[in-house]
């Protein structure tokens, strides 16, 4: 690796470091749309959130009919599938809480070292309204008191809750509850109540505090937000690494939203659209007990009650790539796979193989071994022409070392000289950065899938415990700045220790000395800095690559033969000095920019001698 290599690959890396900070989506501006939220404080239990009841003289008087259905006592209706717990309410007729059976915390698994499986729904964090205008009033259908019945369709659970008026209208919830997946169907429809409701929507309101399941809140909180898509504009979302308040309003109809975490999506989902509605997140930053406030209110067309089309689907469920993709169109999206091409490359090549190897091993550290293994086989090619370009550089090492003692300190004149020889020998400069260039989408691809893959959560390997996050094999009492925190990761040690020796041993090859030298020692130390908090199975897989590099780099210098690749050049040498040589297009004009650059240097020192004069 000579100067101009090591000036491509600096510069490779700086792009590497800016892409991810300069580059990645910037958070929308504060939106002033005022949407419900709830209190940080509240904490209360469903019971405990229900107000004291009024006399029923004095419900009737005020709300008619509904009155009669407004107090009752309430009951649970529990329903078990393969992979959720569901407890309805009959007050409200709504999802009172909901387990994911296959599914804990972190806090539950590794520091409560419980069996207790994951609540998305629980009413101590979500609390969700269905608000219509009945004469002159604002009620909340899920407040109401519903009578509960539950049959079984084929593989698929039927619950349905009716509340009844004396004057013979109805408002009924029905709820589908298939024995596989995460999908809950949903339906409301009325039998004359709509005709007594005013305006022309209905509110369904949704208030949830994001609790943090993983280790790393402050990952969690990069990675949590609300997902929305749209007819009219498509897929889209709040700004997730934002602290500050994210609000968006819809007027065109909505599609489905979903609030994400990480690793999770709580989603409801139309199948007719909403009519519209507004989004909104907030961040308390000193409260670690909730990672965020997600605020959702959506537009449900009060007409759509007695025609059969207030027809919707819950999703409480893994956000998991090979789960996801028939919720609803684009919703694979709130799997974050990176952006095109480095998508692309995750999308048809790297997941696919990645989820094929899961199906037949469940050591996910062996997965990540033989992952690195067979990338590796197909970028060879690539890997064979860089290491042959080094090679041909450590044969020129010499002569190189040379022109720089000859011409001394003045750097033009040095790689004018070093053009020279490359053109009498027939050697591109460059040809060993281009195949490192190629294999960046790949180095991407790998940032985007490992801390997005679900498989890898709280799959431990060697000393890691989950491989979705980092390790914290030392912990340290304090904290150290620049995205250290308060541990060292072993695997990125390790990686970074790797990564030096790997630089050590291109720079025997390389003529590079003085800055450029030392900034190749740098940047694995920079990147140490960056990748600390980063998923511990990312960094296994840089370290693992960086062994088989080696492993490489043995094989093929079996292979590769200096000395022939000496006479070659000095072959090349003779024709070129004979005047059979032909010079390359590249070389034509890199020749051209350094005589531009010579003059433009002459120049400038003419002028700057007649100022003096």
């Amino acid at each position: 690796m000579d100067r101009n290599s090591a000036i491509g690959l600096t510069l490779i890396a700086v792009l590497l470091i800016g892409y991810f900070y300069w580059f990645s989506p910037q958070p929308a501006a504060p939106n002033t749309t005022t949407v419900h939220k709830v209190s940080p404080e509240k904490k209360d239990s469903l019971q405990a959130a229900i107000p004291p009841a009024p006399s029923d003289s004095a419900l009737q008087a005020a709300y008619g009919d509904v009155s009669a259905v407004m107090t009752g006592a309430e009951a649970a209706t529990v329903i078990e599938t393969a992979d959720l717990k569901i407890t309805f309410s009959n007050r409200g007729g709504a999802i009172k809480e909901l387990e994911l059976k296959k599914y804990q915390s972190y806090h539950q698994k590794y520091e409560l070292k419980g069996n207790s499986p994951l609540k998305l729904v629980s009413p101590e964090f979500s609390e969700q309204k269905l608000l219509a205008q009945y004469q002159g009033r604002e009620i909340d259908l899920y407040t109401l008191f519903y009578q509960a019945e539950q049959k079984k369709v084929g593989d698929t659970t039927e619950v349905t809750f009716t509340a009844a008026l004396s004057d013979g209208s109805s408002i009924t919830h029905t709820y589908k509850i298939p024995q596989l997946g995460y999908e809950i169907g949903y339906a409301v429809t009325t039998k004359g109540f709509d005709k007594q409701l005013t305006g022309d929507n209905l509110s369904f309101q949704w208030n949830y505090q994001v609790q943090p399941l993983e280790k790393d809140l402050t990952d969690t909180r990069n990675n949590t937000t609300i997902t929305y898509y749209s007819d009219a504009d498509g897929f889209s979302e709040l700004a997730a690494k934002s602290t500050s308040t994210q609000a968006e309003a819809f007027a065109a109809p909505l599609k489905w939203i979903a609030i994400k975490q990480k690793f999770f999506l709580a989603s409801i989902v139309s199948k007719n659209n909403f009519a519209g509605g507004e989004i909104q997140t907030t961040t308390n930053t000193i409260d670690s007990s909730v990672v965020k406030n997600a605020n959702v209110k959506l537009l449900i067309p009060k007409k759509s009650l007695a025609d059969g089309k207030a027809d919707f689907k819950f999703y409480f469920g893994p956000n998991d790539y090979q789960v996801i993709g028939g919720v609803a169109e684009r919703f694979k999206e709130n799997v974050n796979l990176g952006w095109r091409p480095v998508y692309w490359i995750n999308k048809f090549v790297i997941f696919p193989v990645f989820h094929f190897l899961t199906q037949h091993i469940t050591n996910y550290g062996i997965i990540i071994i033989i992952l690195v293994i067979l990338l590796k086989l197909v970028l060879f090619p690539l890997s064979y022409r860089s290491y042959l370009s080094m090679a041909k550089m450590k044969v020129l090492k010499p002569e190189l070392d040379e022109i720089k003692a000859r011409v001394g300190e003045d750097m033009t004149k040095v790689q004018q000289e070093q053009m020279k020889l490359y053109q009498q020998v027939g050697v591109n400069p460059i040809s060993g950065c281009v195949p490192v260039l190629l294999q960046m989408p790949i180095l991407f691809a790998m940032f985007y899938l490992f801390p997005a893959s679900i498989e890898l959560r709280q799959q431990p390997f060697l000393w890691a415990e989950d491989l979705s996050t980092y390790d914290s094999l030392v912990q340290l009492p304090f904290t150290i700045p620049f995205g250290i925190g308060s541990h060292i990761s072993l695997f990125t040690l390790i990686m970074t220790i790797s990564t030096l020796i790997y630089t050590w041993q291109n720079n025997q090859l390389s003529s590079v000395q003085g800055p450029m030298k030392s900034m190749s020692y740098i940047m694995p130390v920079v990147f140490f800095f960056f990748l600390n908090s980063f998923s511990s199975g990312l960094t296994f897989y840089y370290f693992i690559s960086n062994l088989v590099t080696f492993a490489q780099q043995a094989v093929i210098k079996r292979f590769v033969d200096e000395g022939k690749i000496r006479a070659i050049m000095e072959d090349n040498k003779k024709k070129n000095a004979a005047g059979g040589g032909k010079k390359s297009k590249f070389m034509t004009k890199l020749e051209e920019a350094m005589k531009a650059s010579e003059e433009a240097r002459k120049r400038a020192d003419e002028d700057k001698k007649k100022r003096k004069s």
